[in-house]
């Protein structure tokens, strides 16, 4: 990450605070607190680059199963890592502006790896879920989650909506 992108995030930060992490540290400070009020803490990632209604969805989904929902979100190197050089097209700082802003979303954590298996061993969440573009055993994180008594489940895709066809609909025209 840059110093750049560093400025702008602890700018973001000092607004929603509550609802960022600013380390795995601290997101997993947070989760164990709401373990302690015997809350159930889900937990999903992804780049969330053009966000759309099949995220919306996922995340609601994804909320469903626990009583606070936190999502791992790549940080632009990641995205890079994953999508090409192209992308992400929403900068990190704005993606996380986005997801904060959704009332399911209780934590947000980005993270620079290319998968988020060091997050999710760091808040050793008690659902780990994903979408239906994801196979339960090449879920990163999965085998951790279970080892730890957790559950792992994947979601129903909503047709229609990818990021990636969205972009090539916005360059067509």
């Amino acid at each position: 990450m840059s110093d750049s992108q560093k400025n702008k995030l602890d700018r973001l930060r000092e607004n929603w605070r509550e609802r960022v992490a600013a380390d795995f540290d601290s997101a997993a400070d947070r989760v164990r607190e709401w373990k302690k009020e015997g809350l159930v803490v889900s937990f999903t990632n992804g780049c969330f680059d053009l966000l759309h209604p099949g995220h919306m969805h996922s995340l609601m989904e994804a909320r469903s199963f626990g009583d606070k929902l936190v999502v791992g979100l790549n940080s632009d190197e990641s995205v890079r890592k994953l999508k090409g050089m192209d992308r992400p097209i929403i900068q990190l700082e704005d993606r996380i502006a986005m997801l904060t802003a959704v009332r399911w979303v209780d934590l947000v954590v980005p993270f620079d790896e290319k998968d988020p298996e060091k997050l999710i061993e760091a808040v050793l969440p008690d659902v780990l879920v994903k979408g239906g573009d994801y196979r339960p055993e090449n879920i990163a994180g999965a085998e951790t989650v279970l080892k730890n008594g957790g559950k792992v489940y994947t979601l129903g895709f909503m047709e229609g909506y990818s990021s990636s066809r969205l972009l090539k609909k916005i360059r067509e025209e």
